[in-house]
């Protein structure tokens, strides 16, 4: 099945990598118009953090829905509320869907990932109803506008087809929500594990920000909290194993000899944790993107959206997320254990899946103000 963005090759990915990126790029990816409504889902999220009072609660969910509206307001054009029965299921089929992937339950998967079809099928089929070309609300409408001009000028249309659109819309929502969401909730969690880390990044956005909001262009003014972000998509290594490549010619690689053609899975953990690239690869040691003087400062073995022509096309939006989502809610909650666990209890063992998500746990997230 040679669609979509992730899975497919050849004319098909180039067609379609070329289209998402220009169009979600259209709709805000990379602009302040997607700084803004970063800012503005961090209020949700604030809001529903303040709920809870300080009490312990689970992180996932709120996170998931904040993130994950990120990414629908660009491809269906609008945002979602947390407590949409309709959203709230397609977030949690798509999160457990990404975790069986990763596991022998195979046919749960298929189970959840047709489920997500059918409501992704409702979804477009209602911005198909009410399609303005002259006034398209998010990606699914610049599809089904370029799809409209291909059909009436009757070229070539090998790509834009309905089962592409499909194909392309559940894959940018998956990996726009999933990713992301689960490094924020790593961050919290090392946050809650060290909490003299957390002073220094509380301390740094007290003394440069203040109670305003933070902004992307702050972030040069942040190297502390920049590096933690940093830092924790390191550690984090919540996706160990990037997309599958193929060979473009034969190639030998550490003694081995690799034809051309050979489909090959780049092992992203063996430089994010390479013990001749980071002082400390085990811990989490944010000095690893300082220097001396406090800087922050770029590692080339810093490669968690891995590289090359089939790199993560959402990496852009994806550094945004977490630095605003990150330093927002740093400014806002000290982030605990539950009462009667220790910073020494909190388990940073990883929960297996095609990501690597924390283990099930609770947070407090205490108002600082």
């Amino acid at each position: 099945m040679n669609y979509c963005v992730l899975w497919s090759n050849g004319d098909s990915w180039r067609e379609m990598r070329r289209f998402a990126l220009t169009n979600l790029r259209d709709f805000g990816m990379g602009k302040k118009i997607c700084e803004d409504k970063i800012i503005d889902e961090t209020q949700h999220l604030i809001e529903v953090f303040r709920k809870f009072k300080g009490q312990a609660f689970d992180t996932n969910q709120p996170m998931n829905h904040a993130v994950s509206n990120i990414i629908c307001s660009m491809v269906y054009g609008s945002r979602f509320e947390y407590d949409d029965p309709e959203f709230i299921s397609l977030v949690e089929r798509t999160n457990t869907g990404t975790q069986l992937l990763g596991s022998p339950s195979i046919q749960h998967f298929f189970q959840l990932y047709n489920g997500n079809k059918r409501k992704n099928r409702e979804l477009i089929g209602r911005l198909r109803e009410t399609l303005n070309s002259e006034m398209c609300r998010g990606f699914v409408d610049a599809f089904l506008v370029r799809k409209q001009q291909l059909e009436k000028s009757e070229g070539p249309n090998n790509h834009f087809h309905n089962d592409n659109l499909l194909m392309t819309v559940i894959q940018l929502f998956g990996a726009g929500t999933d990713t992301t969401s689960t490094t924020l909730r790593w961050g919290l969690l090392f946050m809650a594990k060290y909490p003299k880390i957390q002073d220094q990044v509380q301390d740094e956005l007290s003394r440069v920000i203040g109670s305003r909001q933070v902004q992307l262009a702050d972030r040069k003014n942040l190297p502390f909290t920049d590096a933690v972000v940093h830092e924790t998509q390191r550690l984090a290594n919540i996706a160990p194993m990037a997309l599958p490549h193929k060979t473009s010619q034969d190639v030998t690689f550490q003694g081995h000899f690799i034809k051309k053609g050979t489909t090959v899975y780049p092992l992203l953990t063996s430089v994010l944790l390479d013990e001749t690239e980071w002082e400390r690869p085990q811990s989490f040691y944010p000095a690893h993107f300082l220097d001396n003087d406090g800087n922050f400062v770029k590692r080339d073995a810093f490669l968690p959206f891995s590289a090359g022509r089939r790199a993560c096309l959402g990496e852009g939006l994806a550094r945004m997320e977490l630095f605003i989502f990150f330093s927002t809610l740093l400014q806002h909650f000290r982030f605990t254990p539950p009462p009667g666990v220790s910073e020494d209890e909190l388990d940073l063992t990883p929960r297996y899946g095609l990501t690597l998500t924390p283990t099930p746990h609770k947070l407090c997230a205490v108002p600082c103000f």
